[in-house]
């Protein structure tokens, strides 16, 4: 059984770090380097940076600040934001990055998925997926969270899958930021019907929340940002307890 994996996120803007709740409210955070370097000593097992204005904004993500992040971090991390076509993700990979993580551009235009996975392998493709769950059911968004899309969460991750993405990334936008827990539900039959690992994101709350996720909901790793990034939760502390809880994880 693969460890499960505890993935601290890092939303930036302006090169700094920021957290919102339920997208919209930001505060700020700290350096992203600083950051990053302190949450791999932890015993964090990856990172995911996200540039969260560069959709929106038509920014390219901050060449430099991974740049800077390859030089000082030594776990795997994912960068993420205004990645449109494979210039992009070569400018990233290059930078250092060991992942890119596209949504917006894949629902947009899905051979990008191809693209990326034919031309770099799928193990640099990360497929983000922003959903709300309706009375429609679980539909995707598109521009972080701004722009409603007809696409079903469940169908367009196995259309990923088939694509080439190496992981899905999903966000349910309904528990983002409120910290009552992960989409369990949703996340279980998303791991169950791909062939790919998938990543809970949004809900992280209390250390039984990755618990639950692991457990009830399939999930391969779990992200999360202001649990950690305020101190809520310490890493060492998070999977000690998942191990006595018997779950594998990276001590």
């Amino acid at each position: 059984m693969l460890a499960k994996r505890i993935i601290p996120c890092l939303d930036i803007k302006d090169g700094q770090t920021v957290k919102g709740t339920n997208f919209v409210n930001l505060r700020h955070a700290g350096d992203p380097v600083e950051m990053g370097k302190a949450y791999s000593r932890q015993g964090a097992d990856e990172l995911v940076y996200l540039d969260i204005t560069a959709s929106h904004e038509g920014r390219k993500t901050f060449t430099q600040l991974v740049t800077r992040i390859a030089q000082e971090i030594n776990i795997p991390f994912t960068v993420g934001g205004g990645i449109n076509e494979l210039s992009d993700v070569d400018r990233l990979l290059n930078a250092g990055a060991d992942k890119v993580s596209i949504n917006s551009a894949a629902l947009r235009r899905p051979e990008f998925i191809d693209e990326i996975a034919n031309h770099f392998g799928s193990q640099v493709c990360v497929v983000a997926i922003d959903a709300k769950e309706t009375e429609k059911g679980w539909n995707c968004y598109l521009n972080g969270g701004r722009i409603e899309t007809e696409r079903n969460l469940f169908d367009w991750a196995k259309e990923a899958n088939k694509r080439g993405a190496g992981e899905i990334l999903f966000t349910s936008m309904n528990h983002d930021g409120v910290k009552t827990g992960y989409a369990n539900e949703a996340l279980r039959q998303l791991s169950d019907s791909l062939s790919i690992p998938v990543i809970a994101s949004g809900g992280a709350g209390s250390k039984e929340h990755f618990r639950d996720t692991f457990i009830n909901g399939h999930s391969d790793a779990a992200l999360a940002a202001s649990v950690f990034h305020f101190g809520e939760i310490l890493i060492p502390e998070l999977k000690e307890y998942l191990q006595e809880e018997g779950i594998n994880v990276r001590l």
